[in-house]
């Protein structure tokens, strides 16, 4: 559950929508504080710690994306999510290169920016925690030091890349990862642009853990960007399905 103490900076240029989201977002538990650009919210940075930071793209002045990557070296244990325009995948991309955390696209709805921001919150609040042994998922049970998956109580043969990739996800879960930092992650550095390969491999984990791979319930398909990792049992995670 969601603590009420959890603080988040709203930054945005626009009075009205910084107002409406303080309302919001108090009502539903954050203590909140404002900002009206990227400048005056590494201000606030500076001066107090917050838990999460909720950042607009597109300002004038500093931008989203550089007031996000200053914010993230100046406050590391910040999750920080960005507000982006339907559409702009580019600013989606490198929103999350430069430091965020997820993203929500504009319009929104108060029920998915919430669920956003307490993912976030959990995750980053988890990543202080000793790493679990066993992952869970849904009907899935993936035990990281024996190298095991079951799916409903029965051992399911992973490759070890295969199982790689799907521990990966799993330990972010919720997480937007993109195709590079998949591939970098997983098979190297030197890897980053074998979209094809990654999704060769996202295809053939799809045909053991789903029950319907053409619908997935578990990976699933960020449009240009990457995956997500749905855990379907998590009542806070937002509907983000998309086939490959």
């Amino acid at each position: 559950m969601l603590s009420q103490h959890s603080s988040v900076l709203v930054v945005d240029d626009e009075s009205a929508l910084r107002k409406a989201l303080r309302t919001s977002l108090t009502a539903s538990g954050f203590d909140v504080e404002e900002a009206r650009s990227g400048e005056e919210a590494l201000g606030s940075v500076q001066q107090h710690q917050f838990d999460l930071v909720l950042l607009d793209v597109s300002m004038p002045g500093m931008s989203g994306i550089d007031a996000c990557r200053r914010i993230r070296g100046i406050s590391p244990q910040a999750g920080i999510v960005m507000v982006t325009v339907r559409d702009q995948e580019d600013d989606k991309v490198r929103a999350l290169e430069a430091g965020a955390d997820d993203y929500v696209t504009k319009p929104f709805k108060l029920r998915e920016l919430t669920a956003r921001l307490r993912a976030v919150l959990r995750r980053t609040r988890m990543s202080d925690a000793v790493e679990p042994v066993v992952l869970r998922a849904g009907n899935l049970e993936m035990d990281v030091h024996e190298r095991v998956l079951r799916r409903d109580g029965e051992d399911i043969h992973l490759s070890p890349k295969e199982f790689d990739l799907l521990a990966f996800m799993m330990k972010n879960a919720g997480a937007p990862l993109t195709h590079v930092k998949l591939l970098r992650t997983v098979w190297g550095v030197e890897y980053g642009n074998e979209l094809e390969y990654l999704r060769s491999y996202v295809r053939m984990l799809r045909k053991k853990i789903e029950s319907d791979p053409s619908n997935p319930e578990y990976i699933l398909t960020e449009p240009w960007l990457g995956y997500r990792f749905c855990n379907p049992s998590d009542p806070d995670s937002p509907p983000v399905a998309t086939e490959d």
